[in-house]
């Protein structure tokens, strides 16, 4: 079997391929990497009537490329990554192809169209929408006659350099702040004349289900009544059952009355098409008292649903859950309303509350993970030939005693990526905790465990992290650094991979209790 052994330097890669059976982790079969894949090239033009065409290619597991223009002339000589090699042309429509090799000589090839044109283009049509689920970011595409490509403008900075994209990309761009922009794009070809598309577009960050009080831009405009303070604060208590850094924090001075509350405003209706409950976590210094959730209508308070539940949980966080499966969801409930020990007056005491979402009431797929529950499903999505499903704890010792775990097997030639996936209920929220922890049962030492996050809408928004084991069959704890992560990426989606590089000789990983930590 070959094996591919790597030595880097300033300026050499060395690759060595031998038939030793030795390994010492480090080794890669080069017979099960893939070809070269999102194989595209950008291919910009100068706009001095010369025809001269500039080809940048780009993908993905590719070591060397060549470009063959599709007029007829040589093809070009080999290209590193990330080197360009320009071309001229005269006006006309050409099909040049992009080959991309791999490591272990697999090419891909793409035919790509290029279009050198002295005309200015025509017919630019630009596609400019909002991002779903990320209310910061837009995604813009383009299409014309006589273009060769594009340069895109956001409107957010003086100076601002454009982004270069060709026909068929989508560029996505997240602006920092909320604000109307006027978006500039701009069709070129190889004359001097261009055309030019500007469109306006309003970032706006409306406060929509669930609401965590961490965003920096949004407004939790808290509207109060008889006699209490709302406001977002730290969070008093910071543990495992509420990580977040910011809660909201309602105090009930002393006389405030019986029935005093705020409320915040949303950006749209609750949707109770599916959901029918919303939950919060909430703080009180006492237990036994009524906290009342009241939902309205915003042009009619009249029109409005209230449900009671009684805290059971004194100087920490519990979550408690409000049944609202009887409303009517044409009634377009857009306010939510919190009373704390509703029916007394106030005597200075401070509540906080966080996380209100819709629910389905049952247990929730969040962390921490401890694969004890009788009722969750945890729906794992296998690939490369790994499977995972929750099972009896084989060994019941040292860090871990617990009933059920979850076991991964990597099957007989399993790919050197295979790997398993879980969804959870909602983002992993890293605002004061930076690491996971994973408790992890091997029947080897020294192999790859790598931890990857992915945001469940964009897979390609993503984080991983390696950890190697030093206990063979034995639990041990791993770590996994999640330092500097973007918060506001909404992490959702626990991707495992175990003996990660290697292909799968049919050994069975177990892992357990995942969980953040400091």
């Amino acid at each position: 079997m070959k094996k591919l052994h790597f030595i880097i330097s300033l300026f050499v890669l060395a690759i060595t391929v031998s038939c030793s059976n030795d390994s010492d982790g480090s080794d890669v079969d080069i017979d099960s990497i893939g070809a070269p894949k999102n194989i595209s090239a950008l291919a910009t033009i100068t706009q001095d009537n010369s025809g001269k065409v500039t080809f940048l290619p780009k993908g993905e597991g590719v070591t060397q490329y060549q470009i063959n223009f599709g007029d007829g002339s040589p093809v070009s000589s080999y290209l590193s990554v990330g080197a360009s090699v320009a071309h001229t042309y005269k006006e006309g429509v050409y099909q040049a192809k992009i080959m991309a090799m791999g490591i272990n000589g697999k090419v891909t090839e793409v035919t790509q169209e290029v279009t050198v044109s002295f005309l200015a283009p025509s017919n630019l049509q630009v596609t400019l929408a909002h991002v779903i689920g990320d209310n910061l970011s837009v995604s813009v595409s383009a299409k014309a006659s006589f273009e060769t490509y594009f340069q895109v403008y956001f409107g957010e900075v003086a100076n601002e350099i454009p982004v270069d994209f060709m026909e068929g990309e989508t560029i996505k761009h997240t602006y920092a702040n909320i604000g109307t922009y006027e978006v500039k794009v701009v069709a070129l070809s190889g004359g001097k004349a261009t055309t030019v598309h500007t469109e306006s577009v309003t970032i706006s960050n409306p406060i929509l289900l669930p609401v965590d009080f961490e965003s920096a831009t949004l407004n939790y405009a808290f509207t109060t009544f008889g006699g209490v303070a709302t406001v977002v604060a730290n969070n008093p208590s910071v543990d495992a059952s509420n990580v977040s850094a910011k809660v909201a924090k309602l105090t009930k001075p002393a006389g405030a009355e019986v029935w005093a509350g705020s409320f915040l405003e949303l950006g749209e209706p609750i949707n109770f098409s599916t959901l029918k409950k919303i939950k919060i976590k909430a703080w009180s210094p006492k237990a036994g008292i009524v906290v009342k959730m009241k939902l309205e209508n915003l042009t009619n308070p009249d029109i409005n649903a209230e449900v009671d539940v009684t805290n059971t949980v004194a100087n920490n966080w519990e979550e408690l859950i409000f049944d609202f499966s009887a409303v009517d969801n044409a009634n377009k409930y857009q306010r939510v309303v919190l009373f704390f020990d509703f029916g007394n007056a106030g005597t200075g005491v401070d509540y906080y509350y966080d996380d209100i979402q819709l629910t389905s009431g049952a247990e929730s797929l969040v962390l921490p993970l401890t694969f004890e529950s009788a009722t969750l499903n945890y729906p794992y999505g296998n690939f490369g030939g790994a499977a995972v499903t929750v099972v009896a704890n084989p060994d019941k010792s040292g860090i871990n005693t617990s009933a059920k775990v979850s076991a991964l097997t990597k099957n007989n030639g399993a790919e050197v990526w295979a790997g398993s996936s879980l969804p959870l209920e909602t983002a992993i929220n890293f605002s004061t905790f930076k690491k996971l922890k994973m408790k992890v049962w091997s029947p080897q030492a020294g192999i790859i465990v790598k931890f990857k996050l992915e945001n469940l809408n964009d897979a390609s928004i993503n984080k991983e992290i390696d950890a190697t084991t030093t206990v063979a069959n034995g639990w041990e704890e791993l770590t996994f650094d999640f330092d500097g992560i973007v918060n506001a990426n909404n992490y959702q989606r626990v991707v495992l991979f175990f003996d990660f590089g290697n292909n799968g000789t049919g050994k069975t990983y177990y892992f357990d209790d995942i969980k953040q930590s400091n």
